[in-house]
Formats: structure tokens, C-alpha cells, sequence
């Protein structure tokens, strides 16, 4: 009995579809494609006949129905966007025979894609009907392909993981002990090392010194007071020279304040001789 040494996905598979011709090569890279009685074979005899039921094919060698409707694809050089329905359907039915006797578990999940292939091709067989939208329908295949595109494009990226050095498959990680006596090494402070630090503390303490505001108490009716009292002694007082703008801006705002609370109560006159001309300040005229 010649028992199948490789895996379907090889050249050898071919082997196990009934009525087809054996396209194995005689060698493949050096290594055995099967064994005859336990001992290597490297080449077919020329008068060696096989039985119909001799080889088997073990699909648990695909990781699943797609893998295996790919490799059947990918194997006759079809165009995945335009998949011949009937010869895939065909071949894949052929596949799928071979361990449905001996294996229904595995089978189930097979013969549900061999359902869909057999769906797809009834479809196609049918008149093509227009949508509602008056756009054409949509191709049955589409949905396959997607998912054969899917499919494959996963299963290249996991060949480049695959493809990758890992550790305990490719290489091996080189652990080393040194021992080593401990040996306590304290720093050295020099006088230099000292002053810079003082220097940043102090630097620190400045940025986080705290500034007090005190507040000076000023009163609106002692300003008018003193106003009134300088305008006594003068007809007439310029604007500007009521301000002393040395005592700071509160004393200066208060005084203003203190100017419009006189003009206010009429105590005082602001006048102007002509546009841009001096502004001066002068007690109310009050008739005796």
C-alpha cells in the first residue's frame, strides 16, 4: 500500500482524483513525495498500478472549506474574479467524496460549501433579471470571491508571521550568571557640589516667597475738601495741577472721583475757553 506523504496542497494530491493523469514529478526537492512497504519512493515504476481506492486524502491537511476551494483555484490557474463554477463545483465534490465515508464530522463543514458552490451554479444556469432599480443583479459569485480575497490575504499575512524569527523555533535565547560581590560605593561631595545646591534652595525659596498687599484706605470727602480749600486761595485752577501723580494711581483715581462729586453737587465749574485749549477748575459763581 502506498500511503501519501505529503499534503494535498502538493503535486502529489493530484494522484487522488480518479481518471485524472499523475502530473508528480519524479523528484521533488530530494524528498520522498511517498513510502512503499515503510522505505522512501523518489520515483514512480513505470508498471506500477493503482488501485482506485489506494490513496487517501486527508483534508484535515486544510485549515478549512475555503482553504481547500482556494488551493483547488489557485492549482488550475483560474481567474478568482471570473471562477468556473461547474469544473470547481466538480473537482470540489471529488475532494470531499473521499472522506465522507470515513469521517462526517469533519465532512459537515466540506459538504456546506459544497451546498453553496452547488447553490451558486443553479443560479448562474438562470435568466439574469434586472432590479427594481433598473441596475443589473448582482452577480452570485460575488460573495465568494469576497470572501476567497479575504481569506487569502489572512493567510499571507500569517505565512510573513509565520516567516519571522521566533524565539525557541529559530533561535535561542543565551541566559549568563555572572556573579557579582556588592560592594557599598558612596558619592563624593566636593565643596563646590555644596554651594550649588544652597544656591538653587535659595533660588526656590524666592520663587515661593510671598508678596502682602496692603491696603490703604482713602476717603472721597477729605479729597473734596482739600480741593475746595486750594481753589479758595486761586480764581482759577488748571486741570493737571490738582493731581500730584507721585502719591501713586489710588490717590490719583480718588482725587478725580472727588472732582466729579464737586461738579456734581455744582460746587465747582470746569471750563474751557475753546476746543483743545486748557481745562480749568474754578469754585461756583453764588451771588452774595
Amino acid at each position: 500500500m502506498i500511503e501519501n506523504a505529503g499534503t494535498p496542497s502538493s503535486d502529489a494530491a493530484e494522484l487522488t482524483l480518479e481518471g485524472q493523469p499523475d502530473s508528480t514529478p519524479n523528484v521533488v526537492d530530494g524528498v520522498a513525495f511517498a513510502k512503499l512497504y515503510g522505505e522512501p519512493l523518489f520515483k514512480l515504476p513505470n508498471d506500477l498500478y493503482i488501485p482506485p481506492d489506494a490513496l487517501e486524502i486527508f483534508l484535515e491537511a486544510f485549515q478549512g472549506p475555503l482553504d481547500l476551494l482556494l488551493y483547488l483555484i489557485r492549482k488550475q490557474n483560474f481567474n478568482i474574479l471570473d471562477i468556473p463554477m461547474a469544473q470547481v463545483t466538480l473537482q470540489y465534490l471529488e475532494y470531499v467524496e473521499q472522506i465522507r465515508k470515513h469521517n462526517l464530522e469533519l465532512a459537515a463543514e466540506y459538504l456546506l460549501m459544497a451546498a453553496m458552490l452547488i447553490e451558486i451554479k443553479s443560479r448562474m444556469l438562470l435568466p439574469v433579471k434586472k432590479a427594481d432599480s433598473g441596475e443589473e443583479a448582482e452577480d452570485p459569485r460575488a460573495e465568494l470571491v469576497r470572501r476567497l480575497l479575504e481569506y487569502e490575504q489572512m493567510k499571507l499575512a500569517a505565512q510573513e508571521l509565520d516567516s519571522l524569527p521566533q524565539v525557541g523555533r529559530d533561535y535561542v535565547r543565551t541566559q549568563v550568571y555572572v556573579e557579582q560581590t556588592v560592594v557599598t560605593r558612596w558619592p563624593e561631595v566636593n565643596l563646590d557640589d555644596l554651594q550649588a545646591v544652597w544656591t538653587d534652595i535659595m533660588r526656590r525659596a524666592k520663587l515661593t516667597a510671598h508678596h502682602h498687599i496692603s491696603r490703604e484706605e482713602l476717603s472721597v470727602r477729605e479729597h473734596m475738601t482739600g480741593i475746595l480749600r486750594r481753589l479758595r486761595s486761586a480764581r482759577f485752577v488748571e486741570f493737571a495741577e490738582l493731581f500730584d501723580p507721585a502719591r501713586g494711581v489710588p490717590v490719583v483715581v480718588v482725587n478725580f472721583i472727588a472732582l466729579l462729586e464737586l461738579a456734581k453737587e455744582t460746587l465747582i465749574e470746569i471750563t474751557q475757553a475753546e476746543a483743545f485749549a486748557p481745562i480749568y477748575v474754578r469754585l461756583s459763581y453764588s451771588p452774595s
